[in-house]
């Protein structure tokens, strides 16, 4: 039995590990398309 407890603690750690990753990659995805953005306005900003 305290192994069967183990394993299911050992899998929902490494469940939450995973999902906060996935959160992480898309908060920098989300980050890096806004850098994108507020360069292309800068460049346009400075084209004018």
């Amino acid at each position: 039995m305290p192994r069967r407890v183990t394993s299911v603690a050992i899998a929902l750690v490494a469940t939450l590990a995973l999902s906060a990753c996935a959160n992480t990659v898309r908060g920098v995805g989300r980050d890096v398309g806004n850098t994108v953005d507020a360069t292309g306005a800068a460049v346009k900003d400075v084209a004018r």
